[in-house]
């Protein structure tokens, strides 16, 4: 309600509309009509305009539970009833700005909730609390602080840090402490209100205006008399101190709705919402003289339309429907019945003699019925049911159903004998089941034994084989009486508490005094294993210990197929083994179960099969399964051929490193044989002579790798291991501490000129590289890679000491380099070969070949150049071509060097290719090619989403994502003065991107047509499936600084 007046003086005067002078005046607003039901907000929600951010008033807020609104009306001459309100609804916030949760009180006034407090509370803590809050709300509000002090003052104004000293002293806070951070400083709050305050002309004293300083009286204390101002300083009444709130009467009684709570309030307890983050946020009142009928006394339904009592009369009906359904699904247990009609008693324990669903019946029934009522369900269910019926908890054990306690006494409920959903329960007679006498109880479970025994023989001679059986006994049962039962005459019993682990060190001997033990008291649980040793068997057993002396180990088994027979007919069968069996006696075993001839037994080893279906190499005869590391279940290949002994390797070479072009070839040969006459071997198997060849090792890319360069060293002393792949390669390895290096001779591009069909050019080019693919190995000088203008000059061998100027000046002596005219090698570039394109640029010829980290497989293109050339270290080469105008062509590319030692940004690149060109810097557009998939990237001036806080410590670098901006790179130009399409793309690009379309979809049709026929091929013979090739993993690492 802002009906506050405001006054019109000093220098803010009003402009009379009567003798148009500026006068004194006030301005308010009055009410017109007042409703019969008033709503107020205490708009605590605001927003704050220097931080920017919005806030909660939590300051205080008085309200009365009566108000009087004569004083803000436009017509006072009517009787007082008729501006008498009531406050009879408060909601409450509970939170913050920007979240939170609302309640509401509400005066009962038709007296239909049920009102009962708790006993009063101690009136003397009472007001303490409330003195207390009166004492926190003075001070809370700085506005009432400072008039509260400026009012004590006899003189009109104080200096301002005077204020703040006496607001120390009489409140023992200071300003900068209590209040800066949420109002600012202590000047600038007082500017902030000059309604209130009033400078000097100098600003430097501070005093109230005469209208702010009747109404404050304090006391010895310095509290203020009157009640705290608000925070837009209106006032509910017309006195000075409020109407205090009435404690709750008849009629009067108040509650508070917090969602599905509600509970009883006195109406004193409104006062403490009104300040803090728990607080009054909208206020209702109606008019004091509307009176509620008397027959609204108590009656909920009173003036409710009939619709609305139909709707709430199926609403409760509803509710009170899944309320029962609530109450039967909390309440309802499921209860199995197994029947012992359906059962017979065998091994120890009751086992189902029809399928388990038609032993049991499922029953539901209220946990909080008694048994009794329980037994009367299950008679009415079980009509044909003759005799006594006994109730008994069952419990499925690893041996069967077994009974425990029976259940007695009809007058106590389901809960109380603790029968939980999903209990077991067997029906019978109480004695027999099948004419059988069942023993219940805990102390009659059944246990389930393993049960172990030594195999008759032991081919592999070294560990035990077993045989293994289940047994049932009786938890009560007498060690004795299981020794009788199980251990022959002489035999002894082992036992071994770890269940499924049989190893030795677990084994221990029943002695003579655990035989008057039960089986329970000795340990044995369900799962436990016990092992049986005869008399002959016995020397196992270390009889001072009690434990075994030897380990035992589970049987398993592997598979063998045959590859030996040429029929076609691949048997698989499985043998049994244990981890110290010997390969020998698995290959004896094979042969026999396979029914071949014995003489193959001198002609066969067993290879492993791996998951794509490859014959691995061949397991030594006298390895153990555990030696040959090989696992259970695996899969082995009976094949003919000698076995390697242990002293020997069996490995794969293949010729060159092309899978597809050679086929992958076996050898065996002696761990002590040199590389050289390794190389021999292989060269001899494959039919190749000459010494022009060396080895290489496969890397993990499936590729030629590391070269085997020790030619008199031994494969072992190599760490070539059984199994490994090596390739034979042509040519003769280099000395040590030299280079071989292929060099290659980079051609000037043969750009089209103006006017040239691009389309004859493109055919023309492809065909001319098409025709001059031939292998550098050959030493061929006119060999033109397909995708760059490289030919092939020959290969140098020079020593890693050398200088890059040394590697220029040998290249020049190639047969194809002689015919250029070269001053100097200054005016030579040189590059490396990446990817079948020009890639690293070498600078500096002074630097050592060894520095660059070239590698050993490095190729080296060179460039010839019109003029010499020196780069830094931070000189970037690009090369850059103008667009033809009106045609979608270049110009001749030129090379430009670019300083990037400053800055390497979009907007230095534009100002240098701009200068180049001497045009405007906003008159061009440039792009990156990529050439190897025929598309242009525009340069333009992007942002990367980094954090501000990072964006100041790294600019945007064009050699970083998406651009990779390096030596090399061609960056096409438009001149957007001549030319204003901005598509960069050329004839040229869109036929290489057909053609690599094509080519994918040809590549695609191909492996789709190889996994057929690999996959009917595999069907037919196993042993020739090839490996997959791995795949190399590229991994770009910006630089982190």
């Amino acid at each position: 309600m802002y009906v506050e007046e405001e006054y019109f003086e000093n220098e803010n005067l009003y402009r009379c509309g009567a003798c148009d002078k500026l006068v004194e005046a006030s301005k308010s607003a009055k009410l017109r009509k007042l409703p019969p039901f008033l709503t107020v907000s205490l708009l605590r929600f605001n927003f704050d305009f220097e931080k920017c951010e919005r806030y909660k008033e939590t300051s205080c807020y008085t309200f009365p539970i009566q108000i009087n609104l004569r004083p803000f009306c436009e017509q006072t001459e009517m009787d007082d009833s008729e501006y008498m309100y009531e406050l009879f609804s408060v909601i409450i916030h509970k939170g913050g700005c920007y979240g939170g949760h609302y309640h509401v009180y509400i005066r009962d006034v038709d007296e239909l909730g049920n009102w009962q407090l708790q006993e009063e509370e101690d009136r003397l803590i009472e007001d303490k609390a409330l003195r207390d809050i009166e004492n926190a709300k003075e001070i809370e509000n700085p506005l009432a602080v400072l008039k509260g002090i400026l009012a004590e003052e006899e003189s009109k104004q104080i200096p301002v840090d005077q204020l703040g000293q006496k607001l120390l002293e009489e409140k023992g806070v200071s300003w900068n402490k209590k209040y800066r951070k949420q109002y600012g400083p202590l000047r600038k709050y007082l500017q902030n209100h000059p309604q209130i305050f009033q400078f000097s002309p100098d600003e430097n004293k501070v005093g109230l205006k005469e209208k702010h300083k009747l109404p404050f009286k304090s006391d010895s204390q310095g509290q203020d008399f009157q009640s705290s101002p608000q925070k837009n300083d209106v006032q509910w009444n017309s006195e000075k101190n409020p109407t205090r709130l009435r404690d709750g009467s008849a009629g009067c009684h108040w509650f508070d709705l917090n969602d599905s709570k509600v509970q009883p309030i006195k109406e004193k307890d409104i006062e403490k919402q009104f300040q803090g983050k728990e607080s009054a946020y909208m206020l209702f009142y109606r008019k004091s003289e509307l009176k509620r009928p008397p027959e609204a006394r108590g009656n909920p339904r009173y003036q409710i339309p009939e619709h609305l009592l139909n709707e709430m009369n199926a609403a409760n009906t509803e509710l009170q429907k899944k309320r029962a359904e609530c109450d039967s699904a909390n309440n309802g247990i499921d209860l199995h019945l197994h029947l012992s009609s359906c059962y017979k008693f065998h091994n120890g324990a009751l086992h189902p003699s029809l399928t388990w669903k038609e032993s049991v019946v499922d029953l539901t029934i209220d946990r909080r019925k008694t048994l009794g009522d329980l037994r009367q369900s299950v008679f009415q269910m079980l009509e044909s049911w003759e005799g006594d019926m006994i109730l008994s908890v069952a419990k499925s054990l690893p041996a069967g159903l077994h009974l425990y306690q029976i259940l007695d006494g009809d007058e106590l409920t389901l809960d109380g004998i603790g029968l939980a959903d999903g209990a077991d329960l067997f029906v019978w007679n109480g004695k027999e089941v099948g004419g059988t006498k069942v023993m219940t109880g805990p102390d009659h479970e059944p246990v389930v034994i393993n049960v172990l025994r030594l195999a008759e023989y032991n081919e592999g001679g070294k560990g035990q084989h077993f045989t293994e059986s289940q047994h049932v006994f009786s938890c009560s049962t007498k060690v004795a009486d299981l020794h009788t039962a199980l251990a022959p005459s002489g035999g002894i019993i082992l036992k071994n508490g770890s269940g499924l682990d049989k190893e030795a060190k677990n084994w221990e001997v029943f002695r003579e005094e655990d035989m008057k033990e039960t089986v329970k008291s000795v340990g044995l649980t369900d799962g436990c294993s016990v092992l049986i040793l005869d008399s002959h068997d016995q020397s196992f057993v270390n009889v001072s210990s009690g434990n075994l002396t030897a380990f035992t180990y589970d049987i398993s088994w592997l598979q063998v197929k045959n590859f030996c027979r040429t029929d076609g007919d691949e048997k698989h069968i499985k043998i049994t083994a244990t981890i110290e069996t010997v390969m020998s006696d698995i290959k004896r075993k094979a042969i026999r179960e396979l029914q071949l001839e014995e003489e193959l037994a001198n002609d066969s080893c067993l290879r492993p099969i791996s998951g794509n279906g490859k014959l691995l190499s061949p397991v030594p005869e006298d390895y153990t399964v555990k030696e040959a590391e090989l696992k259970m279940g695996s899969l082995l290949g009976l094949c003919h051929g000698k076995a390697p002994a242990s002293t020997q390797l069996f490995l794969y070479f293949i010729v060159g490193s092309d899978q597809n072009a050679s086929p992958e070839m076996e050898i065996v040969v002696e761990e002590t044989v040199s590389v050289k006459e390794c190389l021999n071997l292989m060269l001899e198997k494959s039919g190749l002579s000459g010494d022009d060849w060396h080895l290489r090792r496969i890397d993990w890319c499936y590729e030629a790798g590391e070269a085997l360069s020790q030619e008199n060293a031994t494969l072992k002393e190599l760490n070539v291991c059984r199994g490994d792949t090596l390739v034979i390669m042509e040519g003769k390895l280099p000395p040590k501490g030299f280079l071989k290096i292929p060099i290659w001779w980079l051609k000037s591009s043969s750009h089209k000129k103006h006017g040239e069909n691009a389309q004859d050019q493109v055919n023309g080019m492809t065909c001319k590289m098409d025709a001059l693919q031939v292998s550098p190995s050959g030493d061929s000088p006119e060999y033109i890679h397909p995708d760059m203008d490289l030919c092939y000059a020959g290969s140098i061998e020079i020593a890693g000491e050398a200088s890059l100027e040394d590697l220029k000046m040998q290249a020049m002596t190639l047969p194809c380099c002689q015919e250029q005219i070269v001053p100097l090698p200054s005016f030579l570039r040189a590059w490396t070969v990446d990817s079948k394109r020009p890639g690293k640029l070498l600078r500096n010829n002074k630097q050592q070949l060894d520095d660059y980290k070239l590698g050993a497989r490095v190729e080296i293109c060179i460039e010839p150049l019109q003029k010499e050339e020196h780069l830094g270290p931070h000189d970037l080469l690009l090369r850059v071509q103008m667009g033809i105008p009106g045609e979608r062509d270049y110009y001749s590319s030129t090379d430009l060097v670019w300083d990037i030692s400053k800055e390497c940004t979009t907007w230095a690149l534009r100002q240098r290719v701009a200068s180049h060109y001497c045009l405007p810097v906003d008159k061009i557009e440039i792009a990156k090619y990529f050439p190897e998939r025929f598309e242009w990237l525009p340069i333009s001036s992007w942002t990367q989403q980094i954090s501000k806080r990072k964006r100041k410590k790294k600019q945007e670098s064009l050699q970083s994502a998406p651009y990779h901006l390096k030596d090399g790179d061609i960056i096409g130009v438009k001149n957007l003065l001549l030319d204003d399409n901005k598509d960069f793309s050329t004839v040229r690009d869109d036929i290489g991107k057909e053609k690599q379309r094509q080519l994918a979809l040809e590549k695609k049709k191909s492996r789709q047509a190889e996994r057929l026929q690999d996959h009917v091929f595999s069907e037919e013979k196993l042993h020739i499936k090839h490996r997959k090739p791995e795949v190399a993993l590229s991994i770009n690492v910006g630089v982190f600084r």
